[in-house]
């Protein structure tokens, strides 16, 4: 993905979702610096509230509650005041100039804008609101205490700030039912799963293999430097290979926005530990993230990956080191995140044009919180390059496993249908980058083929299964303050499920059935990041689980016209639960 957006639109979503928090609380006040907000105010209607942030900020340090906050208090119960003492001081560990880097790019002010629609501004340019947000973020981030929300009041850089509680509800009603729609259909996921391993005939994994654990192959790393001219795309490709007699079936891994081949070496290690002779390719595209040309990623990357095995297959012919040990008609492709979109793409999923119109119009784009929609937009203007359908199926490629990818617009249904291939999608339930729900749960739904699995990690990010990488490859920085608990639990989930489906689909090998299927993932989930796997779930299914009400097979995120009504305290236990679900 959208690794590159990811990282830090995670960031600020936890951030945006604090200072919603505070606005519905309608607990604000001044700071001590001449370039600050010396008041904020929290108005509806004709009612404005508002209190000096030196009260808020010694309450925050002591726990003591003076005369200016103590009406307050017949509003908040004493556990979610001391919930809102904790979010005061809580920092989110960024450097300021990465902040800065994401909040210039069109997904952060995207971002932003959403955030300043809520406050309403006495500047005759009120449009520019999203600008002095920008400032007041990147400035708090440099704060010793780190981007904290006291830090963030501090530094917003006017005398004061207006906030519009209705429109503050509206988007937390927005945020809420979000995060209960997801909730309720990875509910679904997990009670489908124990349903098929309950059903299944019943196998004692202990007296099988562990597949989590490396295969007896030795492996030979190769680093092949590679460059077509005609696209000007260097391509430095990671070629493991396992001392085999006979050809081995390859296995390409394609990295996300912001990562690169050493951030799957990991997995390429242990499925090359098991025969298969893996590639790894450095997609040349990935610091494009920032510039229009990012589109052309959509294109290029799958023809890096047809590039690559075209090469490959004339190097096994004439390369001593290979020596004919490579079979390259034999493939499996597996990404994560834009990888995952090349994945499918190599399977056969089609770029459907008529959705992204649809999807892309300004009135759905400027209510959704699907950041990932922002980016499959992009591809609108390939369309414009070319009228011709455009195929980048690899008829080489036999099965595809698509880890957080984007699929609900660039694809859609009409796209995903062209799948013939047998296909894994593995979803988080955690991820803010690409949201389950509505780009892997519901699209798993859509595809026509036999052969589909869905592997959901409960607990897992947007960033659970990318692995350790050479330090300082990652474009913005250490990624780990956002990849979540217990990555390596994921890491080994990837190995161990990623591993029998190649056999069984690319590699032939029969032996390996057993493990793919939901008795097996409930055999290796462990506590606190379980994996839930189905073979079957439907559209009804799906919308049924999530709500009768919801309509479920609409991909933009609209306001709730009942959230906005829906005002008053009462959004206190939305907000503090809203926060302690999806932030902490």
């Amino acid at each position: 993905m959208i690794s590159l957006f990811g990282n830090w639109a995670s960031t600020l979503v936890k951030i945006l979702l604090l200072l919603v928090l505070s606005i519905v609380l309608p607990i604000f006040g001044m700071s001590h610096s001449v370039l600050a907000a010396e008041q904020v105010y929290g108005s509806y209607s004709a009612i404005k509230l508002a209190i000096p942030i030196a009260s808020l900020e010694n309450y925050a340090q002591t726990g003591v509650i003076d005369d200016k906050l103590t009406i307050y208090q017949q509003y908040l119960p004493a556990k979610q005041f001391q919930e809102l003492r904790r979010i005061l001081l809580t920092p989110v560990k960024v450097n300021p100039v990465v902040v800065s880097q994401f909040l210039y790019t069109p997904q952060g002010e995207f971002l932003l804008q959403r955030l300043a629609t809520a406050i309403k501004s006495r500047s005759p340019q009120p449009q520019l609101e999203y600008q002095t947000l920008r400032s007041a973020f990147i400035s708090a981030a440099g704060e010793p205490g780190g981007l904290t929300l006291l830090n963030l009041l501090r530094k917003y850089p006017t005398s004061s700030i207006n906030i519009d509680l209705v429109h503050s509800m509206g988007i937390a009603g927005e945020l809420e039912q979000l995060i209960g729609e997801t909730s309720r259909a990875i509910a679904e996921v997990s009670r489908k799963s124990y349903l098929e391993a309950t059903t299944q005939e019943p196998v004692n994994f202990s007296q099988l293999p562990d597949l989590r654990q490396q295969g007896q192959f030795i492996v030979q790393q190769y680093t092949l430097n590679y460059s077509d001219l005609s696209r000007r795309r260097e391509l430095l490709t990671d070629l493991y290979v396992p001392h085999v007699e006979s050809p081995a079936p390859v296995i390409v891994i394609s990295h996300g926005l912001g990562t690169d081949s050493s951030n799957f070496r990991y997995l390429a290690n242990h499925l090359a530990s098991y025969g298969f002779a893996v590639v790894v390719p450095n997609h040349s595209g990935n610091d494009t993230a920032n510039s229009s040309t990012v589109a052309d990623e959509f294109i290029d990357r799958p023809l890096d990956v047809k590039y690559i095995l075209n090469e490959l297959e004339k190097a096994n012919k004439s390369d001593s080191r290979f020596g004919g040990l490579l079979n390259l008609q034999q493939v499996g492709v597996l990404g994560q995140s834009l990888g995952g979109y090349t994945a499918l793409a190599l399977a056969g999923a089609e770029i459907n044009f008529a959705q992204l119109r649809k999807d892309c119009q300004p009135e759905i784009l400027q209510d959704t919180w699907n950041i990932s929609l922002l980016l499959q937009c992009r591809a609108l203007s390939l369309n414009q390059q070319s009228v011709s359908p455009i195929n980048l199926r690899d008829e080489r490629v036999k099965a595809a496993i698509a880890i957080n990818p984007i699929t609900s617009s660039i694809f859609g249904k009409a796209g995903l249908s062209h799948i013939q291939t047998p296909v894994m999608l593995v979803g988080s339930s955690d991820d803010t980058v690409a949201p389950a729900l509505f780009e892997q749960i519901l699209p798993f739904s859509w595809f026509a083929n036999s052969s589909k699995y869905l592997v959901m990690l409960v607990g897992g990010t947007h960033f659970s299964t990318i692995g350790n990488g050479n330090r300082g490859n990652e474009l913005f920085g250490d990624i780990s303050p956002v990849i979540g608990d217990n990555p390596a639990v994921a890491r080994r989930y990837m190995n161990a499920l990623s591993l029998p489906f190649f056999q069984t689909y690319v590699a032939g090998t029969s032996q390996y059935s057993p493990y793919l299927n939901a008795a097996y993932a409930q055999a290796i989930s462990s506590q606190p990041l379980s994996v839930s796997f189905v073979q079957s779930l439907t559209t009804t299914e799906l919308a049924q689980a999530v709500d009768t009400e919801t309509r479920v097979a609409k991909l933009a995120f609209k306001k709730s016209p009942n959230s906005i009504v829906k005002f008053g305290f009462w959004m206190l236990d939305v907000g503090v639960t809203l926060l302690h679900v999806v932030i902490f």
